[in-house]
C-alpha cells in the first residue's frame, strides 16, 4: 500500500474528531471549518518530466528496464516532498513546483551505483526516497532543474542474521514493520519504534539518526548500527568491521545523519535483541512538569532505567495527547491537574519484574502517584496515532505541527520556557493564538529531548505564519543551548541553524567530504548542507 499522498499513512485511520475536540478548537482557538475541499490528485496540473530520451534510456538500463523508471503523474506526485504540515497544506492546494522528473527503483547495490553514474552523466540531481516520512524538508532539494527520486522499495530484504553475534544486515528500503516481522521469525527484535514506525524504512532511520519511543531501553538507532554500505557517485563506501574499533575516526558516524547528502545507504548491519517475553506499560502522575522531569532524570542517571520513559506537561496531559487515541477525554472528564508519565518495561519476566519494582520505588520517592496499567496500555495502543490525528485536525480547519530539540538536564527548564514563549508570541501576533503542548520523549544520563506540539487556527496564511513561528522557535533553541534537532533531522528546514550549530570550520569540513564523494553536488542538494 502507498502512503496517502496528501496526508499520513492509511487514509482509513484518520477518523473524524469527536465533538468535544471540535468544540475546544472552536471555543479556545477560533478554528473555523474549511471553506474548500483539498484538490483531488487527478486534478493537479503536473509539468512534463523534462528529461532527455538519452537520460531515460540510461536510467532504465541502470535498474533493469523501463518499468522501473516511472514518469507518470501519480508516481511523481507521491514522491513530492515529505510529511510536514506545510508539505501537506501545499499538496492539498495542488502545489507541485518541486516535483521529481522521474521515480527510479533500483533492486540492489549495483543497480544503485549504475543509477548514480547515469544521473552524473546527465546532470540529474538525486533524492533518496524511503518511506517519505521526512518532516523537515529532507525530500525537497534546493537545486532547481530536473531531479529524480530514488525509491528504494525494491531493496527490502533481510540479507543476513548472525544469532551468535546478535547482528542482522538489512536493506535500506525495508519498512520497519516488515523488518520486525522478519527478525521475529528468528526470535529477535530491533527494538526501534518511532512514531513513523508503520511507514519509515531502515535506510531512513540511519540517514536521519532516528530515535524510537523505547530508546531508554534499546537505544537510538545510531547506537544500534554496526556497519553501513553506501553507494556514491565516486564508488562504494564500506564501514564497520567490528563492534568497536580504534582504527581512526569512525566513518559510520559520517554517514549516520547525513540524509543522503554524501551517498545512498544500500545496507545496514545492526545489533538485535531477543524478543521480550514480557511487555508492561503503566502510567504515573506528578504534580508538575518540574517534579516529573526530576523523577525521569533520577532514573536516567541512577537507574534502574525503564525501556520506555516519557513525561507529558500539564497542557498535553489535560488535552489527552499523552494517549492520542483518547484525545479530548481528559478535558471532557475534568481530569485532575498534573502531568502524566509513561513507564514501560520489556524483557525477561525476571528482569522486567525487577526493574519495574525498583523504578516504581524511585518514582514514588520523587512524588509520583501510580495510575496503573490502563494509561500505559492506552499509550501503547495509540503510540502511532498522532500523525493520523494531525490529518483529522487539518480536515477540521486547525493547524497543527511539531518540533523537537534536546539539551542537558540543567538547561531543560530554560529551553522549555524559551521555545514555548517564542511560539506563543509569534503566532499570537499573527492572529492565531496557539495551544502549545510538550513532552520529554527521550532521556539520557546527561539530558533529555523536548517534543512540542502546536495547535492553532489556520488563518489566512498558515504556512507563512508557521514559518515565522518556526524561525522564532529555532532562534530560541540555539539561544537556550539546545540542538536544532534531536531525531527529526536537518533537511532544508533546519539547515541554516545547523550551519550555526556546527560552526564555519565544521561545515567546511563536511563540504569537503561532499565534494570528494559527490563532486557534482547531485545528492540531495541543499539538504543538510548549503549549496557549495
Amino acid at each position: 500500500m502507498d502512503m496517502l499522498w496528501s496526508g499520513w499513512g492509511d487514509p482509513a485511520k484518520a477518523a473524524p474528531l469527536p465533538e468535544t475536540v471540535t468544540g475546544l478548537l472552536r471555543d479556545w482557538l477560533g478554528v473555523k471549518p474549511r471553506t474548500a475541499e483539498p484538490v483531488a490528485l487527478t486534478d493537479i496540473a503536473v509539468p512534463e518530466p523534462g528529461l532527455e530520451p538519452a537520460a531515460l534510456q540510461a536510467l532504465s538500463a541502470a535498474v533493469g528496464g523501463e518499468e522501473h523508471v516511472r514518469t507518470d503523474a501519480e508516481s511523481r506526485i507521491r514522491h513530492t516532498r515529505g510529511k510536514s504540515t506545510p508539505d501537506l497544506l501545499r499538496m492539498r492546494e495542488g502545489e507541485v513546483d518541486d516535483i521529481p522528473a522521474a521515480v527510479v527503483l533500483p533492486a540492489d547495490h549495483d543497480d544503485l551505483l549504475a543509477a548514480l553514474r547515469a544521473c552524473a552523466e546527465h546532470g540529474l540531481a538525486v533524492v533518496p526516497f524511503g518511506g517519505g516520512t521526512s518532516v523537515v524538508g529532507g525530500l525537497a532539494p534546493a537545486r532547481r532543474g530536473p531531479f529524480v527520486a530514488l525509491d528504494l522499495r525494491r531493496m527490502d530484504q533481510l540479507l543476513a542474521l548472525d544469532p551468535v553475534s546478535r547482528t542482522a544486515t538489512l536493506q535500506p528500503g525495508l519498512r520497519a514493520p516488515h523488518a520486525e516481522a522478519l527478525l521475529a521469525e528468528q526470535g529477535f527484535t530491533l527494538g526501534h519504534f518511532p512514531q513513523s514506525f508503520e511507514w519509515a524504512t531502515i535506510g531512513g532511520f540511519a540517514a536521519a539518526r532516528s530515535s524510537g519511543q523505547a530508546s531508554a531501553g534499546y537505544g537510538r538507532f545510531d547506537e544500534m548500527v554496526l556497519g553501513l554500505t553506501v553507494a556514491t557517485p565516486e564508488g562504494t563506501l564500506d564501514t564497520g568491521r567490528a563492534p568497536r574499533s580504534a582504527a581512526g575516526p569512525d566513518l559510520r558516524q559520517l554517514v549516520l545523519g547525513s540524509e543522503g547528502a554524501f551517498g545512498v545507504i544500500t545496507s545496514v548491519t545492526v545489533r538485535i535483541r531477543p524478543l521480550p517475553a514480557t511487555r508492561v506499560y503503566e502510567g504515573w502522575r506528578f504534580d508538575s512538569f518540574e517534579a516529573g522531569a526530576a523523577a525521569l532524570r533520577r532514573l536516567a542517571q541512577d537507574g534502574p532505567r525503564p525501556t520506555v520513559l516519557r513525561l507529558s506537561d500539564e497542557t498535553e496531559t489535560l488535552i489527552g495527547l499523552a494517549q492520542p487515541d483518547a484525545i479530548g477525554a481528559a478535558v471532557d472528564g475534568q481530569q485532575s491537574a498534573g502531568c502524566t508519565a509513561i513507564a514501560g518495561y520489556e524483557g525477561t519476566d525476571e528482569d522486567t519484574s525487577y526493574r519495574r519494582e525498583r523504578a516504581s520505588a524511585v518514582l514514588r520517592d520523587c512524588g509520583g502517584t501510580p495510575l496503573g496499567e490502563e494509561p500505559g496500555q492506552r499509550w501503547a495502543h495509540g503510540r502511532y496515532s498522532a500523525p493520523y490525528l494531525r490529518d483529522s485536525l487539518l480536515d477540521a480547519g486547525a493547524f497543527v505541527e511539531t518540533l523537537e530539540t534536546a539539551t542537558f538536564w540543567s538547561r531543560v527548564p530554560e529551553l522549555y520556557a524559551s521555545v514555548r514563549d517564542a511560539l506563543s508570541t509569534t503566532l499570537t501576533e499573527a492572529g492565531t493564538p496557539p495551544l502549545i503542548m510538550c513532552h520529554i520523549s527521550h532521556v539520557y544520563e546527561n539530558g533529555a529531548s523536548l517534543y512540542f506540539t502546536v495547535v492553532s487556527a489556520q488563518g489566512d496564511e498558515p504556512v507563512v505564519h508557521w514559518e515565522k513561528a518556526k524561525h522564532a522557535a529555532n532562534e530560541a533553541i540555539l539561544a537556550a543551548g539546545g540542538t536544532i534537532s534531536h531525531h527529526h533531522g536537518v533537511g532544508t528546514d533546519h539547515r541554516d541553524w545547523y550551519v550555526r550549530e556546527a560552526g564555519p570550520l565544521g561545515i567546511e569540513a563536511l563540504q569537503a567530504v561532499k565534494r570528494r564523494l559527490d563532486p557534482r553536488g547531485l545528492l540531495n542538494p541543499g539538504v543538510l548542507l548549503p549549496l557549495d
